[in-house]
């Protein structure tokens, strides 16, 4: 699941360990029965787990589930990002010309998480951020890297993957919470 909104979702800036925009935008709901809930480390991610209603004692931090490092850009508006700097991040999953991680080695991680609970049996429920579900799909999708900039996560969607028979599978994405 993607966290709610915060304020740089809705205005197109980087985010920065920022609250959600309204905490009462996230209500519970019951997602069906999960062996572990995760969260990404970050103020937005316990906030939404906590709207949904997750127990904070049995949710835990997941440090793979951290958003990506947007280095010097925390924090600020696109607009204020040199073009040639934003273009260069744009085209070139390797490049980090903000001095923090790469969509490259944002799906490293993503897919090292994964591979850690491939075929472990479990059911886990996630709390995380857009770029790492863009990088679960890709990796999932054995996708080009050029194409994580092509997959849109809203806040508050979810995005199911199941893994069977040591693969992952995209059962869903995209989908809103409805309540």
């Amino acid at each position: 699941m993607s966290h709610a909104p915060t304020t740089a979702t809705r205005s197109s800036a980087f985010p920065d360990d920022e609250p959600l925009e309204r905490t009462d935008s996230v209500e519970p709901v019951d997602l069906g029965r999960w062996g572990r809930y995760l969260r990404g480390p970050e103020l937005r991610c316990a906030q939404t787990a906590a709207g949904l209603g997750w127990d904070p004692t049995e949710t835990v931090v997941e440090p793979a589930l951290a958003d990506l490092d947007f280095g010097q850009w925390r924090g600020l508006p696109l607009a204020e990002v040199p073009e040639s700097d934003a273009v260069r991040w744009l085209n070139n999953p390797e490049a980090a010309p903000h001095g923090g991680e790469s969509v490259h080695d944002l799906l490293k991680r993503v897919d090292g998480w994964l591979a850690g609970l491939r075929d472990s049996g479990e059911r886990v429920a996630v709390v995380t951020h857009p770029a790492v579900i863009r990088a679960a799909v890709v990796t999932v999708l054995s996708a080009p890297a050029r194409s994580f900039w092509r997959i849109d996560v809203a806040p508050l969607s979810y995005t199911r993957l199941t893994c069977g028979g040591g693969q992952w599978t995209l059962r869903e994405t995209g989908h809103p919470v409805i309540y």
